[in-house]
């Protein structure tokens, strides 16, 4: 059974959870407004990718203001510090509602008047951001952090949403034990089907790890090809894009990720998950970008 909660646009899902020897780890996908993602990706034990402003065709975009937007649920009195105590009134928030969407047709026009002058995408949709819902697949062995900031009542109301929906499907799921040795593999309900047509473990773990980089152009959920998904990820790999080799990990039997080091008597943090080993750690050199020479 899926394990998903939606609120208005906000939506979360559970893609895929497990319980090692070691370990819960957990995969969603996130649906929140894009103006909150910066605040998302300050919460270091959460490996992600999420849509890409720089992969979407502009006409895609403008369609998904203009249908879609993203309107906020909150319209908070200016007052001094980081939180609104205070609405604005009904009336008030009518036009609020009207100023902000008047500001996106605005943005829609000038955006179409970039895109005749040929400018590429990866400026042109920027000025749609404002107005944009945006889908992230995260994957974290700690959510305790996470959800203790924002679920609070002092978090941005509409990052609070999509925390508290996230919290509603983490509580209300139940992990899959995986021994130590198996693998937690985002985006592959086929696993089986996979092992079939002969792939190996890793390669699998490979598709997964594609499959999760999909989501840079919303197409995580569409047609499944595993020859593409392996060799989208060499791509991945040989340019040195090695956050979707986060997602799929292998459960171990302890927690190898802070060893204490004899040298400087600190502990070193090899990873951001506790009781698996990302795809990426299996690499050569996946913390150095093949061209790098500095």
């Amino acid at each position: 059974m899926t394990i998903e909660r939606r609120d208005g646009g906000w939506h979360a899902k559970i893609l895929v959870d497990s319980q090692g020897p070691a370990g819960r780890l957990t995969t969603m996908e996130v649906r929140l407004p894009r103006f909150v993602l910066s605040e998302f990706n300050t919460h270091r034990q959460l490996s992600r990718n999420s849509a890409s402003s720089r992969a979407i065709p502009v006409e895609k975009m403008i369609a998904r203001v203009l249908e879609d937007p993203f309107i906020p649920r909150y319209w908070g009195k200016n007052q001094k510090g980081m939180q609104a105590d205070v609405e604005l009134t009904a009336d008030e928030q009518a036009l609020a509602v009207c100023h902000w969407l008047d500001a996106r047709d605005k943005a829609v026009e000038a955006v179409r008047k970039l895109l005749a002058l040929g400018v590429h995408k990866q400026i042109a949709n920027r000025q749609l951001e404002p107005w944009l819902w945006h889908t992230i697949i995260c994957s974290a062995t700690e959510y305790a952090n996470f959800f203790a900031l924002r679920c609070h009542k002092d978090a941005q109301p509409e990052f609070r949403v999509a925390a508290v929906l996230m919290r509603e499907c983490y509580r209300a799921s139940e992990p899959v034990f995986l021994a130590a040795g198996d693998w937690h593999l985002p985006l592959c309900d086929d696993v089986d089907a996979l092992r079939a047509e002969g792939f190996s473990t890793y390669d699998i773990a490979r598709i997964s790890a594609a499959r999760c980089a999909r989501v840079s152009y919303l197409t995580h959920g569409g047609k499944r090809d595993p020859q593409e998904d392996v060799a989208m990820a060499s791509r991945l790999q040989a340019a040195g894009h090695m956050s979707p080799f986060e997602h799929a990990a292998m459960a171990e039997l302890h927690d190898y990720s802070r060893v204490f080091n004899e040298e400087t008597g600190a502990l070193d943090i090899r990873s951001n998950f506790r009781g698996f080993r990302q795809l990426r750690k299996f690499m050569p050199n996946e913390a150095v970008f093949p061209g790098d020479d500095s």
